[in-house]
């Protein structure tokens, strides 16, 4: 199974769980199942990462696009399958407008595309005027987790060395 990981997944975790200076391992773990091919972003993604202009956006730069992949032809009917569910739901048409410009609509395109799990910290809301993840996921029947289940689930193990 293969995961792609929403922005705030990293952002989250460079600014509490897991920060670049002292968790290492997490960055590590994360490259390194990037290059058994279980854990990728979008190109989209790493631009709002890549926005931030800090020491996760240099991370990001450094992972190009081997861990942010591009958009490629397998995606283009999952886009309409994606803006067809959204605008066949009852939410606002702002909050349609907004999720079909952003990376989430993109994300959410990538991962049904191609069978990907879906990662974020976004919790399904009955709100209509947000669009989130996991509700598109669950009308689309895509797997969306969240990163400690998708840990879990891995077995990753961050064990402290010598200092």
């Amino acid at each position: 199974m293969a995961y792609l990981l929403d922005a705030n997944v990293f952002i989250q975790a460079k600014n509490l769980h897991y920060g670049l200076d002292f968790c290492p391992a997490f960055w590590e773990w994360l490259i390194a199942n990037n290059a058994a091919g279980k854990v990728f972003s979008i190109e989209k993604v790493g631009d709002e990462v890549i926005a931030g202009d800090d020491e996760l956006s240099e991370w990001a730069v450094q992972r190009g696009a081997g861990f942010f992949l591009r958009p490629d032809t397998a995606i283009v009917p999952a886009l309409g399958a994606v803006s067809g569910w959204t605008m066949g739901q009852r939410y606002e048409p702002a909050a349609v407008s907004l999720f079909l410009q952003v990376a989430d609509y993109y994300l959410a395109a990538h991962a049904l595309a191609h069978g990907h799990t879906l990662v974020t910290h976004e919790i399904a809301s009955e709100s209509k005027k947000k669009i989130k993840l996991p509700n598109v996921c669950i009308g689309l029947d895509v797997k969306c987790m969240t990163p400690f289940e998708m840990l879990r689930t891995e077995r990753a193990r961050f064990i402290l060395g010598p200092r």
